[in-house]
């Protein structure tokens, strides 16, 4: 009797105590669940890496993470029911909102995942094929997106909360009237930012300078309320977008070619080889294999100057770098120089000539005895 009744006793413990074994395999299930899971999506994201798409590596890279989330949300709310149905506390009523919360914020944070991982996928695919790729489009285009995502999942998450989301849409009307008050001008920057993306007179790694302010270097980022610009000595200039608004903005980095304008002086003296040394000076320029023919080009004698006779040059360069047009330039005025040279010219510099009229007569500093003249 005693042996039967132990047993007995052993045995509705058990029943009553059956929830814990079940949590334990819950929460067991979960963790391997989770491991088997994030396995296999390392194991195959390794894989599609090897692969020309980059689609599916963004795909799989952004719900690496949300599904271990998912998981975890799924298997703890699971577990946590059994543990309410058998405690019959009323904080575990609860579960079943925040279960749906939890695979709302889920859900957003992967599509938020995958709009940042094909943003990404789509400048580095574009940069390893040699292509130019407008990333100030793509990230417009990716910033967008994400705010929709984030705010459609806010509005379902507020759904699922219990709260009617037309009034919330209604109250945020009338509250949005007030904060435009309060904000103009954080909500200008952001149209400003906006503006800035559709129209695009800049894109980021364009050198950019305005004429009206003290703005000039290479667009480093444009963001919905600022524009960072890294100055030629390095610094980092931060522009709010609506300045762009109220400016001229110019945009050295489309221009098509890169111009050489210098004026040449020769000496008086060579006033009888200027038309020959304008002549060739031209020829050269025209067979220059680094200058554009097709574009204005001229090279004329000018003006009787103080002290030369000078010539221009007005010509275009094939190319816009900043290094290399210096240094067809430079090939240029040091062609020219010899071109000079070769005729038996010199380039003059400043210089006075002072006439002395006959007969001047000058008087020593030591006595009037001393007077000489001068013829």
């Amino acid at each position: 009797m005693d042996i039967q009744a132990l047993i007995l006793r052993l045995t509705a413990y058990l029943a009553r105590n059956l929830w814990i074994a079940e949590v334990f395999i819950v929460v067991f299930l979960v963790l391997l669940a989770n491991l088997v899971a994030r396995r296999l999506l390392n194991r195959l994201y390794r894989k599609l890496q090897r692969t020309e798409n980059p689609w599916d590596d963004a795909l799989i890279d952004a719900l690496r993470k949300p599904v271990a989330l998912l998981i975890w949300i799924t298997g703890i709310t699971f577990a946590a029911r059994i543990v309410g149905q058998e405690t019959g506390a009323a904080i575990f009523e609860a579960i079943v909102p925040l279960r749906d919360l939890g695979v709302v914020v889920t859900m957003t944070w992967f599509l938020v995942r995958l709009v940042k991982r094909v943003e990404t996928s789509i400048i580095t695919h574009r940069q390893q094929l040699g292509k130019r790729v407008d990333r100030t489009a793509v990230e417009a285009v990716s910033k967008l997106a994400r705010a929709a995502a984030i705010i459609t999942g806010t509005l379902v998450a507020l759904q699922t909360l219990g709260y009617s989301i037309s009034g919330v849409l209604a109250f945020g009307g009338i509250g949005g009237v007030a904060i435009g008050f309060a904000s103009k001008d954080l909500l200008a920057n952001f149209f400003g930012g906006l503006i800035l993306y559709l129209d695009r007179p800049f894109i980021t790694g364009d050198w950019i300078r305005s004429p009206d302010r003290d703005i000039e270097g290479t667009v480093e980022h444009i963001g919905w309320r600022l524009t960072l610009i890294r100055t030629f000595d390095k610094r980092p200039l931060y522009v709010p977008n609506s300045t762009f608004a109220n400016i001229a903005v110019e945009n050295p980095s489309r221009m098509t070619h890169r111009r050489i304008y210098e004026t040449v002086g020769i000496r008086y003296d060579d006033a009888g080889k200027i038309a020959a040394i304008v002549r060739e000076v031209k020829e050269m320029l025209i067979n220059h294999p680094a200058i554009d023919e097709a574009q204005t080009l001229m090279v004329n004698f000018t003006t009787f100057a103080p002290s030369s006779l000078d010539f221009f040059i007005y010509a275009f360069t094939h190319t816009t770098a900043w290094a290399e047009f210096h240094e067809i330039k430079q090939d240029v005025l040091l062609q020219i120089n010899r071109i000079i040279a070769d005729h038996g010219a010199e380039i003059a510099f400043p210089t006075s000539t002072l006439h002395v009229p006959e007969g001047v007569t000058l008087l020593g500093a030591s006595t009037d005895d001393n007077a000489r003249s001068v013829p």
